[in-house]
């Protein structure tokens, strides 16, 4: 009996200690020199190997992954082998993906050590009474020496879900120059007029606000905000009438916001016809905007890119995963953790359309709107619902305005409306039986997105040879100091980080490249510059 009780006790003891166990923190260990076949020197902590390439946190807190083949062959020996220890250590470990779990998992392994260690304490104290010091000693021993053991072991492992701004760069970057992006350590920005210009707006509408779309300032200090390493969050609130029926609860790649599939009036957006061919259509401030997915984004860009971002971090894809496998089951928040092992949404044509919950933490205001939050200015006051009116067409009649056209009753209707560079609106309403003019002075017209400047239309960069063969040349202009460049880095045509390098650097060995299209991306401290560059 008492050999069972010890052999039980040994496996408690066991389990606590491995429980116990605290995570190694990569800032507990100096940064190692890793050494690219270029020269370069990064540093930075090993975290993992993931289809062939080096996941790095640097020493500024950020996360880059590089091609293996980028390192030279000690360093690729050191990584592959570190992985190899770290994969072992780790096959029955269990993943977490946000601040939030790691403290949920942390509570419960203390509670259950904490049962253990009572349970050790009565089961030694009944060996005293019953005079069996021989056996409660060695108990004792065990117990004490299993619980120090599990507090200094530091086998865990803990992969957490990191955002690179550079990733969520690479999903805007089809878009630019009509989308700008710069980024902190905390939040990604993103900079718009709130026009698309890979498709049309307002055809197709059966149910229309008699709202017509006017470009909008979501410039400067008026971002739209996404922020970055988000967290799950403990209770996800619902997409619905209740919730974020004020404002936008993601923006589109291509720089449009997108909003709740429900109006404010409470009905389904796209369901009441309110919606035109690309899913969007205008609000109060005559602002143009999606509430759906707007999947039609795929027919410019890759098809394992995100086509939006949530303002609670995560990323919204179609119909394949990130790695370009079918999109596996969803969850109840119509997302989950996919084959990447990092949490994201997906769309479909058919409702919820994108979100049914926020499944990460987000701020709300007394009218639920989602925080901080980006604003349209209004010109004219809103109109109300036209009935039986079927938007045809929409037309660019000048640099500053369009013709929208709609049949009512059979007969054909058009609202010309244009604009001055000193804020002043003028609408047009044409009917069959004559015209009616409004005039409004309203905000001063967006000045041009120039936070990046895109490809040959760059006066501040140059680059050679391109195609590049073993090294392409980066020429700055002298409006670019050396010492504010921030990052240079490299993304293959899939958005895949293909090379970064914080600091300044004049050349960039192209050598073990595969043949194709690359974006180099310069962040300095007050503006981003884009290239697209090819390696034969």
């Amino acid at each position: 009996m008492k050999k069972i009780v010890l052999l039980l006790w040994l496996l408690l003891v066991f389990c606590t200690s491995v429980t116990n166990a605290h995570t190694l923190k990569s800032s507990d260990l100096p940064a190692k020199n890793w050494q690219l076949k270029n020269g370069t020197i990064v540093q930075g902590w090993f975290m993992m190997v993931k289809d062939k390439e080096i996941y790095l946190e640097l020493k500024n807190g950020a996360v880059a992954h590089y091609n293996l083949n980028l390192f030279s062959n000690q360093d690729q020996s050191f990584a592959l082998n570190k992985y190899s220890i770290i994969k072992k250590e780790n096959e029955s470990l269990i993943s977490v993906n946000n601040t939030q779990q790691i403290t949920s998992i942390s509570n419960i392994k203390i509670a259950f050590a904490a049962i253990l260690f009572l349970m050790s304490l009565y089961f030694i104290f009944r060996l005293y009474r019953q005079q069996q010091t021989s056996f409660a000693f060695i108990m004792s021993f065990v117990t004490i020496s299993g619980f120090l053991w599990g507090f200094t072991n530091k086998t865990i492992f803990q992969t957490t879900s990191i955002t690179n701004p550079l990733t969520v760069d690479s999903a805007f970057t089809p878009f630019k120059p009509n989308v700008v992006t710069t980024w902190d350590t905390t939040n990604f920005y993103v900079e718009s007029h709130g026009i698309p210009t890979t498709h049309n707006m307002m055809i197709g509408i059966t149910a229309w606000q008699q709202q017509v779309p006017l470009p909008q300032c979501y410039t400067g200090n008026n971002f739209w905000t996404v922020p970055l390493n988000p967290i799950m969050a403990a209770n996800p609130i619902p997409v619905s009438p209740a919730h974020f029926s004020r404002g936008a609860l993601a923006i589109a790649v291509n720089g449009i916001p997108i909003f709740n599939p429900y109006t404010n009036t409470g009905v389904d957006a796209f369901l009441d016809g309110q919606l035109d061919n690309w899913g969007g259509h205008c609000g109060r401030a005559d602002d143009y905007h999606y509430h759906t997915a707007p999947l039609h984004l795929y027919g410019y860009t890759t098809s394992t890119l995100p086509i939006a971002y949530a303002f609670d971090g995560f990323a919204v894809y179609g119909s394949l995963e990130p790695d370009g496998t079918p999109m596996q089951t969803l969850d109840a928040n119509h997302g989950h953790y996919g084959p990447t092992n990092v949490y994201h949404y997906h769309g479909s044509a058919a409702a919820p359309y994108m979100i049914a919950n926020m499944a990460g933490v987000i701020t709300e205001d007394t009218t639920h709107q989602i925080i901080p939050q980006a604003r349209a200015f209004p010109v004219r006051p809103a109109l109300t619902p036209l009935g039986g009116a079927i938007i045809t067409n929409l037309t660019a009649n000048t640099p500053n305005g369009y013709v929208l056209t709609y049949t009512l009753g059979g007969q054909n209707y058009q609202v010309a409306y244009s604009w001055t560079s000193s804020g002043q609106y003028t609408y047009t309403f044409i009917n069959p039986t004559g015209t009616t003019t409004s005039n409004y002075n309203g905000f001063v017209p967006c000045a041009p997105l120039t936070g990046l400047i895109n490809n040959n239309a760059t006066p501040s960069l140059d680059i050679y040879p391109n195609p590049a063969l073993d090294i392409l040349n980066i020429k700055y202009a002298s409006n670019i100091a050396q010492n504010e460049v921030v990052n240079v880095s490299v993304l293959s045509s899939s958005g895949q980080l293909v090379s970064s390098h914080n600091g300044f650097i004049n050349e960039i060995n192209t050598k073990d490249f595969d043949k194709g299209f690359y974006f180099l991306l310069i962040k300095t401290k007050t503006a981003s510059y884009s290239k697209k560059f090819i390696v034969e």
